[in-house]
Formats: C-alpha cells, structure tokens, sequence
C-alpha cells in the first residue's frame, strides 16, 4: 500500500512539475529570440550554465534530493564547489556474485532522481536482463544541478542538467586558443559516482549503460557520445543536445579536429544509440529528433530511432500537426501541443524490455579503461 501510495504521489508530483514547465514554455516560446542573442559563443557551444545559490535553490534540490528504496550516494564536491549526490538501486545479490551491468539514469528537468522509481526500471533490477543468461543489474541515477537552462519561461532555471556546455573530454579542462576551458561540471559528477561504483568492483566494466528522459535523455546522448566506456544508450523524449529551441550556440558533432566553433568533437561517435520519442511531443521537438538521428548518421554512428504514436506503437513519421519546425519550435497553444505535453510526461513502460534488449545486444567487446 505504501509502495502504491508513494508512486502515486511521485506522478503526481512529476505531472504537476511538467505541467507548469509546458504551460510557461508555450507562452515563452511566443517571445522573440532576442532575449539570448547577447550570448558569447565558444569551441564549446554555450557559456557553462549558471548555478542558483539562494535559499530557494537550496530548498529545491534538498527537496529532490531523495532516494527512495534506494541509497543516496555524496556528498562530491565538484569543480565549482556544488555538493553533488546519487541514488543508487541495487539487486540484493550485488557484490556477492560476479560483476554487475550498470544503468545510468539521467532524470527530466525540474524533478530529481526520485523520478527514477516513474520508469518501472527500478523494479526490474533483479530480473532485468543486460547480459544473456544472468538477470539483474546495478541502476545509478546522479541528481542534477538547479542552473539556468537555455529552456524558455518556468524551465529557465530549475534542476537539470547542462548540455549546452559541450566540453566533455574524458581527459578533463582543455585549451583552446590561449583560454582554459573546464570539463562540463555535471559530466565530472557523472564520471565520479561511475568511478565510485567501479572502484567497488561490482560492475562489468563491457555493460555500462546510459539512459535518460527529456533534458536528461539530451545529456545522456551528450555523455555517451563522449565516453568511450559507454557501451550503449537508450533515451526517451529527447531534445538534440547539439542545437534545440533557444540555443544560438548550435553545433554540429565530428569525430574528428572541429573546423570551427561551429562543430564539437565527440570521443566516442560509434556508440550505439536508441532513441524512443512520440510522434507528437512537447514544443514540436519530433522534427528535431530526426535532426538529431540524421547528424549521428552522418558522423558515422549508429541510432535506432524509434517514433511512437499515442497507443505506443511504431510509426514512421512525426505528425505534422504537432510542429514541423527542426528547431522544435513548432506550433504551441494548440490541441495538438497539448497532446504532446501529456505524452512527453509519460515514460513508455511497456518498451522497457525492448529498451533493454537493446543494451543487451550491444557490450563493448573489451572493457575500456578511460574510467578510473
């Protein structure tokens, strides 16, 4: 009863969240694009994001800082001083027998890692299958930071993670043209509790995993594109973590020495990557995931892009009258927009096998020693 009572609460919680979030978006989307044409552009996209200090801030990630069933990993210090924490899920045979496949749980904007327990995964843990023959696997869900977004109105600021700030080399700060550039502060928090996990000799190190949901699925891409430990991602509901909505910092990925500040390297672009999403879905963002598909493409990579109609079945298309804008700035304050704020808030629970499949089918050959 309690268990039910408490998921309850939580879709509750999250409906009402996103609620807010969409309505504002929709009524922000209508103000011109001026408002972030003051942006200072670099090699790496965006301006790192800014961190909110005050009291209100405090109260909101104290708020969602929770974990429940699971165990609350941190404090972690990160490069700018911000305490940073997990959750971690966990079979009750961890440890005990030979290493585990671990998930990376990214969570949406405005609500913590709690929203984890939204996905069903938490309760595949022990059942779920990420290496053939040997049921259960480790789910490690990092809680974001309250920053400013590059998301208009409500979501301007609030939890979340930074995608816009597209420096990730897995060899940390780089340099470039005579200016320091640090490692994307939210990324440095991912590798530590990665790096945490491993160092207790639970996880197999060929099945580390990424998966993520809306702002958290673009920083699962993002992250996965970047480290060559990742064996797979699977994300649903995702903004393209290159170039979305407001950004005037766009960018395209290579694989190779960027050209211009116009392109971001990425370090690990044959990464598989499924990407589930609704054919109508939240600020017309359907077009844009086809965007996105068609860049991982042409980088050489590999993407099952997966587009879902409103029963969850498969369809080959977005639908056109929930916006047909690449930049996901379709049309807003319509039935049609309406219907995409609701799918977007709903995690497809009845693909999780399949999603999981998926990671199951794609180890990497030799476990790769960037982490540690």
């Amino acid at each position: 009863m309690f268990e039910s009572l408490t998921k309850l609460v939580l879709i509750a919680r999250c409906q009402l969240n996103h609620f807010a979030t969409s309505i504002a978006l929709m009524v922000a989307m209508l103000v011109s694009l001026n408002a972030f044409a003051g942006t200072k552009c670099s090699p790496f996209g965006d301006p790192p994001a800014q961190v909110a200090r005050g009291w209100f801030a405090k109260a909101v990630t104290a708020r969602n800082s929770l974990c429940l069933g699971g165990t609350l990993l941190g404090p972690w210090a990160d490069g700018n001083g911000d305490a940073r924490y997990a959750c971690l899920y966990e079979p009750p045979y961890a440890g005990k027998r030979q290493p585990l496949p671990m998930v990376i749980f990214l969570h949406p904007s405005e609500i913590g890692a709690y929203s984890v327990n939204l996905t069903g995964l938490v309760r595949l843990i022990d059942k779920g299958v990420l290496r053939e023959g040997h049921p259960g696997f480790i789910l490690l869900a990092p809680q974001g930071r309250y920053t400013t977004h590059l998301y208009p109105g409500y979501d301007s600021k609030g939890l979340g993670w930074d995608n816009w700030y597209r420096q990730l080399s897995p060899a940390g700060a780089v340099a470039e043209g005579g200016v320091t550039y640090d490692e994307n502060a939210d990324a440095a928090s991912i590798d530590h509790f990665v790096d945490e996990m491993i160092a207790k000799r639970e996880v197999d190190r060929q099945r580390i995993y990424v998966m993520g949901w809306s702002n958290g699925a673009a920083m699962a891409l993002l992250y996965a594109l970047n480290r060559p430990w990742v064996a797979a991602a699977v994300v649903y509901s995702a903004p393209d973590p290159f170039s979305a909505l407001f950004d005037v910092c766009t960018q395209t990925p290579v694989a190779a020495e960027p050209a211009g500040d116009g392109q971001a390297r990425v370090f690990n672009s044959r990464v598989p990557l499924m990407h589930v999403r609704n054919d109508c879905d939240i600020g017309g963002i359907c077009p844009n995931g086809s965007r996105f598909a068609a860049l991982v493409r042409a980088l050489g990579g590999s993407i099952e892009d997966v587009i879902l109609d409103s029963s969850g079945l498969r369809v080959s298309s977005c639908d056109d009258s929930c916006g047909t804008d690449q930049m996901a700035d379709g049309q807003i304050g319509t039935v049609a927009g309406l219907r995409g704020m609701a799918r977007h808030m709903r995690w497809p629970v009845q693909w999780n096998e399949l999603m999981l499949d998926f990671l199951t089918r794609h180890p990497l050959s030799v476990a790769n020693d960037y982490a540690l």
